[in-house]
């Protein structure tokens, strides 16, 4: 599974064309993503057939408190409606570890909606604890990580290392921040099917200066494919 993260319909068009799985609408992802505001949900909505989540995070902060929890609910909400398909949030407490109770609580109060846990769980100060704990959670179907809040680079090592020897973990894990080619095919060993692109598909990796580009979608499309195919042993031409 292929996740690109989008910031506007344009966006979502050229990851569509480009043959990605899913969408990961966001807003701010410079500063780690914030909830986009509701009218430019259905836009996405309407430019894609694919499955839309959409970030549900309004400050810089992992921790919610109960003003905060009832404004997450009241957007969750308006960005289910407007037909996103699911949802990126995730808490901790002030211990930094995964805040069991208000997650759970959240996802009670959208009951059915499928959510993935986003990177701000790689700020978990024990990450066994962490693992642990996320599998608890109701609702949840991945966990966005790349095993370090310095990316890939420094923590794809670890995930590769807790796939291999958890399958629990392997099928929730979507990988992403700072993903690189060779990252691939030892993620895909090490049972991991779900990767998330961000900048990785922009030109020059801009936020700001480019749009996603359905080429560089397509060429991770078919690197993932090919790594895919290799690992389950079919001959690649």
């Amino acid at each position: 599974m292929l996740e690109v993260t989008v910031l506007h319909a344009r966006d979502a068009a050229a990851a569509t064309a480009g043959e990605a799985d899913a969408l990961l609408f966001v807003a701010e992802p410079a500063s780690g993503g914030r909830s986009p505001d509701p009218s430019t949900v259905s836009a996405i909505v309407r430019e894609t057939d694919l499955p839309v989540r959409v970030m549900l995070r309004t400050r810089d902060s992992l921790e919610v408190d109960a003003a905060g929890f009832t404004e997450l609910v009241t957007l969750a909400r308006a960005y289910v409606e407007l037909g996103a398909e699911g949802l990126s949030f995730g808490f901790l407490d002030r211990d930094l570890e995964v805040d069991r109770a208000t997650c759970s609580e959240l996802a009670a109060e959208l009951s059915g909606v499928p959510w993935t846990f986003h990177r701000g769980f790689d700020s978990a100060l024990e990450a066994r604890r962490a693992w642990r704990d996320v599998q608890m959670l109701p609702g949840l179907v991945g966990v966005a990580s790349a095993g370090s809040t310095r990316g890939l680079a420094s923590g794809s090592e670890e995930l590769i290392s807790r796939a291999q020897g958890d399958p629990r973990i392997a099928a929730l894990l979507l990988a992403c921040g700072g993903l690189e080619a060779e990252h691939v095919p030892w993620l895909i060993r090490a049972g991991v099917r779900r990767f998330g692109l961000s900048d990785e598909v922009r030109p020059d990796g801009s936020w700001t200066k480019a749009y996603v580009d359905p080429a560089a979608v397509r060429a991770w499309r078919l690197l993932v494919d090919d790594a895919h195919q290799r690992a389950l042993g079919v001959p690649v031409d």
